[in-house]
């Protein structure tokens, strides 16, 4: 299982707020989360939402040989499938420790239990009786699987109907849904299992854990019983040491829990029941207005929408104008664009850049010189790439000028040399 891991912060606050009990979703210490049951358009497909966590549990059957020892008993299977589409958690193709931890405590609750009569499924004795598969699908994973397991296995066993059947001689005849009325199954109790969770080696007991609970919690006790308070099977798992009252504590809450539950599967029953027989609306086509197609769904949420347009209208007033000019990028040199002021140009080199400076103060030491002496315009210095040397182009100038402005002009010139010697050394 590729679980992801709990962050200790995490661990510590969700044990720090069950000492003070309480709890993620804001229950009680014995509360369980909201159970939905519903059926679908055939017989034995049921759905079970307990909290986020939801099952769908399907029926079949079919005629096969019994067992050579028990010729008169029919069969019942039992197949959990954990899909990736309820957790990243779980694999496909492979079976995890859950899965067959489920599987088995599932087979106790229900099988071992005898809650079923198998001897009603017998056809024709050593040769023909019925299997009754129950194959659960988990839709989406959020804790306690086993609860929501038992709760959608036994209402879609009360739910499921059988062909009936037909013996001439030898000749074994199944009828449909249309020739004749499909028989129910011969239940004699239905038992629930109820999850404990422990914490802090049985110091803090919680009912009906979530996932991230059930990451943090020392062990696991789950009781299965049916309303007559009898107990079908009971598994402890986690290595922690339970006294006897704390068991007899569980039971008598599971009791409580199991009671309500029973009740809850009987409406259920009633209700689908109903709308079978007034011809209303049931299973798929009552799932499409209703948006329960898929796993989870969002909950409505009633907006106020009378006064939408006068909201809208404030809102619009109390709004800044926006400009009807968009700003053109700044151009800090040729063949270079800036989104926005107040960016620096990151393109050029800074070899370049100093070599621009370099220029720059050139120009402005030539300028000072000519104003000084108020004669003549600004120096105009042609600087390229190529090797050839700078010009320096000069407006008119006097005799006796022109000897300042030769020294100024070879001064340029051999600092302009000394940075192409410069650069032929840093290409070589």
């Amino acid at each position: 299982m590729r679980d992801t891991p709990l962050s200790n912060c995490e661990r510590d606050f969700l044990l720090k707020a069950i000492q003070e009990t309480k709890r993620l979703d804001g229950r009680q210490t014995y509360d369980y989360r909201s159970i939905k049951i519903s059926f679908g358009t055939d017989y034995g497909c049921c759905f079970v939402d307990l909290g986020k966590t939801r099952i769908m549990a399907q029926v079949s059957c079919e005629l096969i040989t019994p067992k050579e020892n028990r010729p008169n008993e029919g069969l019942i299977f039992f197949n959990i499938e954990l899909s990736p589409m309820a957790s990243p958690a779980f694999e496909m193709g492979r079976q995890s420790e859950l899965l067959v931890k489920l599987n088995r405590q599932l087979e106790r609750c229900l099988r071992n239990s005898k809650c079923i009569d198998t001897e009603s499924l017998c056809v024709v004795s050593g040769e023909k009786v019925w299997q009754i598969r129950v194959d659960v699908h988990l839709l989406n994973h959020d804790g306690n699987l086993m609860d929501a397991a038992s709760i959608a296995a036994i209402a879609g066993l009360c739910h499921f109907r059988r062909p009936d059947v037909g013996i001439q001689g030898e000749e074994v005849t199944v009828y449909s849904t249309e020739e004749r009325d499909p028989i129910p199954l011969s239940i004699y109790h239905m038992p629930i299992c109820v999850s404990f969770s422990f914490f802090q080696q049985g110091t803090y007991l919680l009912v009906d854990p979530c996932e991230r609970e059930e990451r943090v919690m020392d062990g696991l006790l789950m009781i299965a019983m049916n309303k007559h308070r009898e107990i079908c099977s009971i598994q402890s798992s986690g290595g922690i040491m339970l006294l006897k009252d704390q068991v007899l504590r569980c039971s008598k809450i599971a009791s409580v829990k199991v009671s309500e539950i029973t009740e809850l599967i009987n409406k259920a029953l009633e209700n689908d029941k109903k709308a079978r027989k007034t011809g209303g609306k049931f299973g798929f086509a009552e799932s499409l207005p209703q948006e329960r197609i898929t796993a989870l769904k969002t909950d409505v949420s009633h907006v106020e929408m009378s006064d939408v347009k006068e909201k809208a209208n404030e809102i619009v007033q109390r709004a800044e104008v926006p400009p009807q000019t968009v700003p053109s990028p700044v151009l800090t040199a040729p063949g270079t664009g800036q989104v926005g002021e107040g960016l620096e140009n990151s393109w050029g080199l800074e070899e370049e850049e100093e070599e621009e400076d370099e220029t720059v103060e050139l120009k402005m030491e030539l300028e000072e010189g000519h104003e000084e002496k108020g004669k003549g315009d600004v120096v105009v210095i042609s600087d390229s790439d190529s090797e050839e040397e700078d010009v320096v182009i000069l407006n008119q100038v006097t005799t006796k000028e022109k000897a300042s402005s030769s020294n100024q002009q070879g001064a340029v010139a051999s600092k302009q040399q000394q940075k192409k010697k410069k650069k032929k050394k840093r290409g070589q």
